[in-house]
């Protein structure tokens, strides 16, 4: 009601005074032009095709298609996901199926069809070096929390006892929010299960807690299932574990608060500490180590990531060139060339690199799909804009606002230093034993295919021989690959 009163009003500016996730479709009938509109970090997702007298557009991928189901399979495309385990906005594994960007919208004149690309909101437009006022961010962090607390349900947190949502669940409790509810998985293997610490949080802020117990060992009827949410090739078997969760949170509430985001604004990730702290080799040394290291044995990650150009050694966290050479693909694609963002400091630039592309590409992604295929809506305080904004727009060193200290600091008063520092366990799905387990339904479904056999027909073979985590992760990458498309045949 209250958007389509602003977009009347303001036009197309309006979308700048949004907060939050949406995906829009505005349809003008005086200038009898069709907006589609994207948010600033892609958590929604939005995907069009235009033809010559017509637009299609959807929330996903796959009704657009079965409307049209015409459309063609991209070869580049699919060499795309083989090398960074995602298809990149604006793609999409069809020829004439793209994606809205984030902080993007698609404005089409609905008279002869011609359309145009607007970019409204980029990250780098903030970079400054103002000095950086903990206040003032702590400030727009509670602003932040309250919004996504606006509901007509009850809303409940993610609480796996971290540091991002633990700060989530203390803003709430200084704010004076009453009926706290905290949801919490407790797995039952001690190498993933956090569940103590969490408890300790909602003892300490007096939550409503709630405890769903899962199994470890996830059913295949679970991982499959999993796939099939997602109407998009995505590589990361996390999200069997967050499809999961989403699944139990989803038999009690229907919204839910996650720290999502965190690790992307204040430098939680340990990547980007091994970038800063990395050797920067020459480059002919890093050549000669990667011409006697055998492309079935992995990556070549550890080595690649010591180059001296930023953007080649980031990159060697997000792409698998081995992999396309082992099934004789030569790319076209680097994510140098694509994704790395450059700006006057390096932690800056690994900070936008992440905006660019992993946030939005994988985490946002995972999020959503996972989510949003067990009716259940996600909000994330910190993919806030207006903190991507200040953050960027300050002095940052990563010694004294990275690895999250900001947020040790915030919860020093609370808790000790084994809860601040811990090592963080994660719950994740054991990918090895279920390929190195599974892999005759693997070779059934690879071999039943149409795509990669024509690469390497022998890929799975070669893999499995070496059954280390990033061949496992590979063999599954391929596999969703031919699952994905046998079904999208069927």
């Amino acid at each position: 009601e209250v958007l389509f009163e602003g977009l009347s009003f303001y036009g197309v500016e309006f979308i700048n005074k949004l907060v939050g996730q949406f995906a829009i479709t505005f349809l003008d009938l005086e200038k009898n032009l069709l907006y589609l509109i994207k948010d600033r970090v892609g958590q929604k997702p939005l995907f069009y095709e235009i033809e010559n007298d017509k637009v299609i557009f959807s929330s996903n991928l796959k009704s657009i298609n079965n409307i049209n189901n015409k459309n063609e399979i991209s070869s580049s495309q699919i060499f795309n996901f083989l090398n960074f385990g995602v298809i990149p906005s604006p793609s999409t594994i069809f020829k004439n199926i793209h994606k809205v960007k984030p902080g993007t919208y698609i404005k089409i004149n609905l008279e002869d069809y011609s359309y145009s690309e607007i970019e409204y909101w980029n990250p780098s437009d903030f970079i400054a070096d103002n000095p950086f006022d903990e206040k003032k961010f702590l400030e727009l962090f509670s602003q932040s929390v309250q919004y996504r607390l606006v509901s007509d349900v009850p809303v409940a947190n993610f609480l796996s006892g971290g540091l991002d949502s633990t700060s989530i669940v203390k803003n709430m409790y200084e704010n004076g929010v009453e009926d706290i509810n905290t949801f919490t998985v407790a797995v039952n293997d001690v190498n993933y299960d956090e569940s103590k610490w969490a408890k300790t949080v909602s003892e300490k802020y007096k939550t409503l807690h709630n405890v769903e117990k899962i199994d470890s060992r996830v059913d295949d009827e679970i991982i499959l299932e999993s796939i099939k949410a997602f109407d998009e090739l995505y590589a990361d078997p996390s999200t069997v574990i967050s499809y999961l969760i989403s699944k139990s949170i989803a038999n009690n509430f229907k919204v839910a608060i996650s720290g999502d985001g965190g690790d992307e604004l204040l430098g939680g990730y340990l990547r980007t500490q091994l970038m800063l702290d990395r050797k920067k080799l020459p480059s002919n040394v890093i050549k000669a180590l990667m011409n006697i290291y055998p492309s079935h044995f992995g990556s070549g990650q550890k080595i690649l990531s010591n180059q001296r150009k930023s953007s080649d050694s980031y990159a060697s966290y997000f792409e698998d060139i081995n992999l396309l050479k082992l099934m004789n693909i030569v790319p076209k694609n680097r994510f140098s060339d694509l994704y790395f963002q450059s700006s006057s400091e390096e932690y800056k630039n690994l900070l936008l690199t992440d905006y660019s592309f992993y946030l939005p590409e994988m985490m946002m992604l995972k999020v959503d799909r996972s989510s949003m295929a067990n009716s259940l809506e996600v909000r994330s305080p910190f993919v806030d804009n207006s903190l991507i904004e200040y953050v960027l727009s300050t002095e940052l060193d990563f010694n004294v606002l990275g690895r999250k200290n900001l947020l040790k600091k915030y919860l020093s008063t609370d808790f000790n230093s084994d809860f601040l520092h811990r090592k963080k366990q994660g719950f994740v799905f054991d990918i090895e034993n279920w390929i190195y387990s599974n892999l005759d339904l693997i070779n059934d479904v690879v071999n039943s295919g149409s795509v990669v056999n024509n690469m390497n027909s022998n890929i799975v073979k070669i893999l499995s021989k070496r059954k280390t985590r990033i061949n496992a992760l590979r063999i599954w990458k391929i596999f969703l690959l031919e699952y994905y498309l046998i079904d999208f045949k069927n």
